[in-house]
């Protein structure tokens, strides 16, 4: 089964990278999407991840309106894919804390909305990666898994979403520290791993995207043309360094406290 950070041989391509290894540099963020800071957000455009995905990453996939991050899904042709799609990562790399998002999925056989960090050799560093992912061909269920050195360790555990990811706006967390990673959906505890092999230990960048493939039918399902463009949207994200307070009042953070 592909994780989407094995796919990520984007940055590659990616000249904001740096290839230096590096601690984490980032610090605790709310992002409410009234713009898009170019000094913190880098978006993909250009390229392909691979032959599995069947779109191209653009620039015009990714638009702010009225406080809310859309990324898009569309035919169009674009270099040699007949599909373009958007994804937006962090320039810098977090480390230990809670990420948090609040999104609405897009719905589609074959198409992938992810929420997740991720860092890897194109970064001098081992791939390390924590996963949130909305498979289109079942929005009624968000996939959670992990990462450790370019292994899938997690359990790819598929968990509810009541009402459906694609039907409105939730709020999807995971908790990332030294000996465990807990993983929230809308407050609720949906899933955990404490062993250490299984735990990611490099500071990571993060990522949300929109994608489609012909070809991981096992997993993403049959691909199905949406003949009208679709998005994703997001109305938040935030990073909250270990240790530091709640920086909203609909944090997860607030509740742990």
């Amino acid at each position: 089964m592909f994780g989407v950070g094995v796919l990520l041989i984007s940055s590659a391509w990616n000249p904001t990278v740096s290839l230096a290894q590096e601690p984490a540099a980032g610090k605790s963020f709310v992002e409410n999407f009234d713009g898009l800071d170019k000094k913190h957000w880098y978006v993909s455009d250009g390229w392909a991840n691979g032959d599995h995905q069947n779109c191209t990453w653009s620039k015009d996939q990714v638009k702010v309106a009225h406080g809310t991050l859309r990324i898009g899904f569309a035919r169009q042709q674009l270099k040699d894919r007949d599909y373009v799609c958007g994804e937006v990562q962090t320039k810098k790399r977090f480390g230990y804390g809670t990420y948090e998002i609040r999104m609405k999925a897009a719905a589609g056989s074959g198409l992938n909305t992810g929420f997740f960090t991720y860092i890897g050799p194109v970064h001098k560093q081992p791939h390390d990666e924590i996963d949130f992912e909305v498979l289109g061909k079942n929005p009624s269920k968000v996939q959670i898994n992990q990462y450790v050195d370019g292994k899938s360790v997690g359990e790819e555990k598929l968990v509810d979403v009541p009402g459906g990811a694609d039907q409105g706006f939730n709020d999807y967390a995971f908790v990332w520290e030294k000996d465990r990673i807990t993983w929230y959906v809308n407050g609720e505890l949906v899933g955990e791993a404490t062993d250490p092999a299984k735990l990611p230990s490099h500071a990571s960048k993060i990522y949300v995207s929109l994608w489609g493939s012909d070809t991981l039918k096992s997993w993403m399902g049959t691909f199905a043309d949406p003949e009208a463009p679709v998005a994703a949207e997001i109305d938040r994200v935030a990073f909250t360094a270990a240790g530091e307070a709640c920086q909203f009042p609909e944090s997860i953070v607030c509740t742990l406290d």
